[in-house]
């Protein structure tokens, strides 16, 4: 066998190799998420803050009854590892250039195991190609989702935890003494404290959560009782002609938060503005 051949063999081979491990953590990745979703009953519930200190924001008024067909959603925030093969195997690129900018300086906060930090099309994005290669309809979770979900079936909990309590370093990350940029306070993994009764993780602190609706301060006064998907248009910050400036809902507190990890707490910023606050889970129809 001559030199020339033995070259072309060992690089055939190599690329095979390549293509088989890729295939192989795409099939792992898949089998993961679909092993992860969490069968949710549809039902009513009083959507929105029931008053007695849940949150701050006026924009968490007027409780009111919503309506929800059956669904699963994710137990697990999904990883900065499982957004790597992602982008690997599709060649796609985050819409906000901070993670190109900052993964270098932040390299804790984008370690394989914790929360991605993503924007909300980058979440999306995730959601809709775990869909495709599953054969079934993937999405972020609406908001009304989300919370239902988080209070595991609409149920008066104020935080998403076993007890429905907050319990510091017990069943949700204690409020962090310093800011995000100085890498003092990090996420956990997903999965380090006990779940709601439901069996999800992290639906209180640890990442923020986009939601697929937009974000009106007022959504709630008109908001439809079944399967409420969000208002047909979004806030905006004013920002001439920025695509970007669509504002979407994040659900779950923070992090480097405590107290303003409620079930019901709302947060917006944004669609294509990425931060290190923010990650997601998906939802699949049922």
């Amino acid at each position: 066998m001559n030199t020339a051949f033995k070259a072309i063999t060992l690089l055939a081979t190599t690329l095979v190799t390549a293509c088989t491990s890729t295939e192989d953590k795409v099939n792992d990745l898949l089998e993961r998420h679909m092993n992860a979703f969490v069968f949710v009953e549809g039902g009513s519930f009083m959507m929105g803050n029931p008053g007695l200190g849940w949150a701050l924001g006026a924009d968490s008024y007027p409780a009111h009854k919503v309506t929800l067909d059956s669904f699963s959603i994710q137990k697990y925030e999904v990883t900065q590892g499982d957004m790597d093969l992602f982008m690997e195997v599709t060649g796609y690129a985050y819409f906000d250039d901070y993670y190109e900018k900052n993964k270098s300086k932040y390299q804790n906060r984008f370690s394989v195991e914790l929360p991605a930090p993503a924007a909300w099309a980058d979440a999306r994005a995730f959601c809709l190609w775990l869909g495709e290669i599953g054969n079934r309809t993937i999405d972020l979770p609406t908001e009304a989702q989300w919370e239902y979900a988080a209070r595991s079936r609409g149920q008066m909990y104020r935080f998403a935890t076993d007890t429905g309590e907050a319990v510091a370093d017990i069943n949700m990350a204690q409020e962090a003494k310093k800011g995000i940029f100085d890498q003092s306070a990090l996420p956990k993994a997903p999965g380090s404290y006990p779940p709601n009764p439901l069996g999800l993780y992290d639906m209180s602190g640890n990442a923020a959560e986009w939601v697929l609706d937009n974000y009106q301060p007022d959504y709630y006064k008109y908001s439809p009782e079944h399967n409420p998907k969000g208002p047909d248009t979004a806030k905006t910050s004013g920002l001439k002609g920025d695509p970007t400036d669509h504002h979407k809902v994040s659900r779950g507190g923070r992090f480097y938060d405590f107290w303003g990890n409620t079930t019901v707490s709302r947060l917006d910023k944004p669609q294509e503005l990425m931060g290190l606050d923010t990650g997601f889970r998906c939802v699949m129809q049922n």
